[in-house]
């Protein structure tokens, strides 16, 4: 009897018995598509930061001022060098300097687009017609439009004169301009009040900028009309608002197109780490977007991987059910086997159809429920307002396991099979 043949008789035994073999799959069905759909929602999840992160910007490096561990116990190591979890208070020569950024600037021109500095400066509230917005101020420089990748609908950005002059403009957003002045052409040039650390700072609307509300992610976890927005002032404001010491913490540094993003994250690093020789508490420490992107995906792949293994777990119930309506099946045909080992079938062909038997009803079991991860994935995927990503790998590899699990489970009730002697077999009642 050929394999096409033992195909035909398993399905023919699945055929008579329905419920039973439903009954039978359902173990495996619901193992495979609890590991389906996990994945699938893993895998859009995954896929729903990484776009986000890389649209943020790929090629970005942030360059951060780090504690030196000869200055304090608390540690840990980095790059083959020790540092703290962050700078404490470092004085204004142990800033990064404007004059370190202009060198910078120099020596690597051509292969950055942009230098950002920033200085965060706090929350506050605008009111105006007794109707008010929540802003987190930042004080910038020009360069902060690349980074931030802002579009912008009227005016302008913060310039290098705004800081050079210390000029109170400002950059909203038009979601705030909207809702304190009813239009975006009335909000700009207008006085703005803005209630911060306790004082009232006085700013000009300059530009305006679009604020996405459909792809914040701020914005689903939040009152929609009642956003805490972004407001844009220069650098330089922001440092006498907050009495800061000139100099920054830390830089976003953008690269040119082509550059290559580990090259040119190594040579900055180098770069300002020079400037730290001969400190005896600050070093320099730089990272990149791309490291960030590389480490989150791990750990997501990570946590996706152990909850299916967990829901993977249910799959030996199924092998288990498999193995059980195997042997009730080689029970209730046994006088079928008698007779055919009776007219010269080998223990070997007895042994395939029984496994083949087997394969069949878990490769069955294992495309339903490749079918059915796949809706819950993209549903659940939904649901969450991530786009549905189901892997193709992942189905493939579902279905061939479903069928190895049938020869795993089903090898032990051939074999059964295949080792029962014809004349009992025969008599079989």
């Amino acid at each position: 009897m050929g394999v096409l043949d033992n195909i035909l008789m398993a399905l023919s035994s699945l055929k008579a018995n329905k419920m039973r073999s439903l009954l039978t799959m359902l173990g495996i069905i619901i193992g495979i598509s609890s590991v389906i759909a996990i994945m699938t929602v893993g895998d859009s999840l995954t896929g729903s930061i990484t776009d986000s992160m890389s649209g943020m910007g790929a090629s970005n490096i942030t360059v951060s001022l780090q504690k030196k561990s000869s200055s304090s116990s608390s540690s840990f190591s980095g790059g083959g060098r020790t540092f703290m979890f962050g700078p404490n208070n470092p004085d204004e020569e142990d800033l990064i300097s404007e004059a370190m950024i202009a060198e910078y600037r120099s020596l690597f021109d051509g292969r950055i687009t942009a230098v950002s500095c920033t200085e965060s400066v706090g929350s506050g509230t605008i009111t105006q017609a007794e109707v008010s917005g929540s802003v987190n101020v930042t004080g910038v420089n020009p360069d902060a439009l690349t980074v931030e990748d802002l579009d912008m609908i009227t005016g302008r950005f913060i310039n290098d004169k705004d800081n050079a002059d210390t000029k109170r403009s400002a950059v909203i957003s038009d979601y705030l301009a909207e809702k304190l002045y009813g239009s975006v052409e009335k909000a700009m040039g207008e006085k703005l009040e803005v209630s911060l650390n306790n004082q009232v700072q006085i700013f000009y609307v300059v530009g305006i900028y679009h604020y996405d509300t459909s792809s914040s992610m701020m914005t689903a976890l939040s009152d929609s009309d009642n956003l805490t927005t972004s407001m844009y002032v220069p650098a330089a404001v922001g440092k006498k608002i907050t009495q800061a010491n000139q100099g920054y913490q830390s830089i976003t540094v953008v690269g040119a197109a082509g550059e290559d993003v580990d090259t040119l994250l190594s040579d900055t690093e180098a770069f300002f780490t020079s400037f730290y020789t001969h400190n005896e508490t600050y070093t320099i420490s730089a990272s990149s977007m791309k490291e960030m992107l590389e480490t989150m995906t791990e750990m997501l792949d990570t946590v996706k991987v152990a909850i299916a293994g967990i829901a993977a777990i249910s799959l030996l119930v199924g092998g288990i059910g498999v193995m059980n309506i195997m042997l009730v099946s080689i029970t209730e045909r046994t006088r079928e086997i008698g007779t055919r080992k009776a007219l010269g079938a080998p223990n070997l062909a007895i042994r395939v159809q029984f496994i083949i038997e087997a394969m069949i009803i878990c490769m069955i079991a294992g495309l339903l429920g490749v079918l059915l991860g796949v809706a819950m994935g993209a549903g659940a995927a939904n649901l969450l307002g991530y786009p549905a990503k189901p892997s193709a790998a992942a189905c493939s590899l579902a279905v061939g396991f479903s069928m190895a699990i049938g020869v795993f489970f089903g090898y032990y009730p051939a074999n059964k099979a295949a080792k029962l002697d014809p004349i009992d077999a025969l008599r079989y009642e």
